[in-house]
């Protein structure tokens, strides 16, 4: 019987691991080629000090945050993941009602198995809509119209996917979207029967965007096409607040900036997409150096415990999103498992300011005062 106790991020992969599939933990936990960009990430974050302050009165801490003229009740998020009932059965709808109970922002995938219009009235608004650009690119704008159309205020569009990433580990056990079952499949899950009967009564996870007609969406299209020219026609037809995800580079960030997207967010996509990319952390300070104290700048990318929150955001960072480990506490306990993590993270966040003599977190800028 799995422990229900989770005291850690590597507690809850630990658990997925023995509860999930292998070709679900393997999707969740995979990383493009030889999985080095994941290392990468991981050491980075590793590699960032935080210096401990002494004789400050920090019995009184805020986890607040402002974002886009809201207070969110933490400095973290949760990030677009597609296909989350993967990890159990409504696991969309229990990030969605943790979303709505600190009032932080939800990514919302374009993959998400669960409808965006059903997303954000569990959210209760707590929800951004993230977006692929996709083909020609006529469906990516439905899905804009339909995202205004359900309530979404901010849009996230995502652009370090030009091609899907190679992973092997999903190559290996012939994973795709949808999801099919086929001999091997069917005897990997018959070794994990609690998962198999659960998501069997559920139904099959799937593509729950693209179930209305006229919408549809092919994982291995190439999104390739999307251009300059493209963001300049989603900013005039998006009047809600823009987020470009998945930008490492300072130059496309001042530009990003002068074509009036409201944030930009640091990110190579957990390593997932390109073993080649420098580590998300290690490019924030640039960032921040680059775009002044008060533009906008989200972290995400590795992500695993309140110490590295407060890495990213004395780094730089104004927010920071957390993506895989909560479906690692999803598929070890379920809701109760999700809200033991976000304790956990929110704990060891606050345990960390006191460490370096903080009783707020950081405004804007780098560094602690």
């Amino acid at each position: 019987m799995i422990s229900k106790d989770i005291h850690s991020a590597e507690d809850a992969r630990q658990f997925a691991m023995r509860r999930l599939p292998r070709m679900v933990f393997d999707y969740i936990d995979g990383a493009a080629g030889n999985e080095a960009g994941a290392v990468r990430n991981r050491s980075a974050l590793d590699a960032v000090t935080l210096t401990p302050r002494i004789l400050k009165d920090v019995s009184t801490r805020s986890l607040s945050k402002d974002l886009f003229g809201t207070k969110a009740h933490l400095p973290f998020g949760i990030a677009p993941m597609g296909m989350c009932n993967l990890s159990a059965p409504g696991a969309d709808l229990m990030l969605a009602r943790l979303a709505a109970r600190h009032k932080v922002p939800l990514g919302v995938s374009t993959v998400a198995s669960t409808p965006m219009e059903e997303m954000i009235e569990a959210a209760e608004g707590n929800a951004w809509f993230q977006l692929y650009f996709s083909g020609d690119g006529e469906g990516t704008f439905r899905l804009v119209d339909r995202a205004k159309h359900a309530g979404y205020q901010t849009l996230i569009l995502t652009v370090d996917v030009p091609e899907v990433g190679r992973r092997p580990r999903e190559l290996r056990h012939g994973f795709k979207m949808p999801f099919k079952i086929g001999p091997r499949q069917f005897l990997d899950f018959a070794f994990h029967p609690r998962w198999s009967l659960g998501t069997l009564m559920a139904g099959r996870p799937d593509l729950a965007n693209f179930q209305l007609e006229g919408f549809e969406f092919d994982r291995t299209e190439s999104r390739a096409k999307a251009t300059w020219d493209t963001l300049s026609e989603l900013r005039e037809r998006w009047q809600g607040k823009l987020v470009v995800k998945g930008v490492l580079d300072v130059q496309d960030a001042a530009r990003l900036k002068e074509a009036g997207v409201d944030a930009v967010q640091v990110s190579n996509h957990g390593a997932r997409q390109f073993v080649c990319t420098p580590s998300p952390i290690e490019v924030v300070p640039k960032f921040r150096d680059a775009l002044g104290a008060h533009y906008p700048i989200f972290f995400d990318s590795g992500v695993r415990s309140g110490d590295d929150v407060l890495r990213a955001l004395v780094s730089g960072a104004n927010f920071v999103f957390v993506g895989r480990i909560l479906q690692f506490a999803i598929a070890a306990n379920g809701e109760a498992g999700l809200l033991q993590m976000w304790k956990v993270l929110e704990d060891e966040l606050s345990i960390a300011m006191a460490m370096v003599g903080l009783s707020q977190l950081p405004n804007c800028g780098r560094g602690i005062d």
